[in-house]
């Protein structure tokens, strides 16, 4: 079976789940899965995980992520870009670049955000976008998002772009209404890229075109997703008794999550340390029983 993760350029226009459809035709799989839900109208990076790799999308997902956004000043819309029903209108920011600049830089680090209604995000399993379109808005909870980096490119009194690091969860439609609200006028998001998503770059990232050509060539190693967890290389004897379930005593190895590896460079998941011993917390592959022990 195919397994490994392809990082894909998703285009404007197509969902998510979209692009995995096409993958699903285009790989003859159905076991598929992204990280990181991107909006169809916004384009960039979509890590795309694929048969045993699925397995790992809960520790990819916590990694950050890059953007490069658009806003246009003076309008609000139901959604919070530029598909979106036009709610309120304003007028433009009176103020210099620099000072839109030095206003940007209180919107870093850690904060509450409140989740927009036209989002992903489940209540009672239903997406709240469905509630939405139908004129439903429920009570939302404010969820911690941390924002490293924000950075402006481009400003008008029309428009700015801005380059923006930040947390997983965290929503720049929401971000860019906040800055303008700040700002005292209104604002939508009018252009999205992903640019990064963890170790996913946009430069690294493969076209659908691409794709259907040659699907195998962007096919990269599962491990790829959790390179940024520290490395555990195993002997044989511990290699076979983790992946069997086993917790096994390692010397001198500090707590947490790790990438097992054999000493062959063989990947077989994710284990986690605990006073010194390691047990085999998402085991993707099983070791071959040592020699000495058949």
């Amino acid at each position: 079976m195919t397994a490994g993760i392809i990082n894909v350029l998703k285009p404007c226009g197509m969902t998510s789940h979209d692009v995995i459809s096409f993958l699903r035709r285009v790989l003859n799989t159905k076991k598929i899965g992204h990280s990181g839900t991107l909006d169809p109208d916004a384009a960039g990076v979509l890590p795309v995980f694929i048969g045993t790799a699925t397995r790992l999308l809960e520790y990819a997902l916590e990694d950050g992520k890059s953007y490069r956004a658009e806003i246009t000043f003076g309008v609000k819309t139901d959604t919070g870009d530029d598909s979106g029903a036009v709610l309120q209108t304003s007028g433009l920011p009176g103020c210099t670049k620099a000072e839109f600049a030095a206003l940007l830089t209180g919107f870093t680090g850690r904060q509450m955000q409140l989740p927009p209604m036209y989002s992903a995000l489940k209540l009672n399993g239903q997406p709240l976008y469905k509630l939405a379109r139908k004129g439903i808005e429920v009570e939302r909870e404010a969820r911690e998002i941390f924002i490293s980096r924000l950075e402006l490119i481009s400003f008008t009194t029309q428009k700015a772009v801005v380059d923006v690091e930040c947390s997983k969860g965290t929503y720049i439609r929401t971000l860019l209404e906040d800055i303008c609200a700040k700002l005292g006028v209104c604002g939508t998001m009018s252009f999205l890229l992903r640019t990064a998503a963890g170790g996913f770059k946009i430069e690294d990232a493969a076209t659908l075109q691409e794709l259907e050509a040659e699907p195998l060539r962007y096919l990269l190693p599962e491990e790829t997703a959790v390179m940024h967890l520290a490395q555990a290389v195993l002997t044989e004897r511990q290699a076979w008794r983790i992946t069997q379930g086993v917790a096994t005593s390692m010397a001198g190895i500090d707590d947490g999550l790790y990438r097992l590896k054999g000493q062959d460079g063989t990947f077989y998941g994710i284990g986690k340390a605990n006073g010194s011993v390691m047990k085999g917390t998402k085991i993707l592959h099983q070791a071959a029983k040592p020699q000495e022990l058949i």
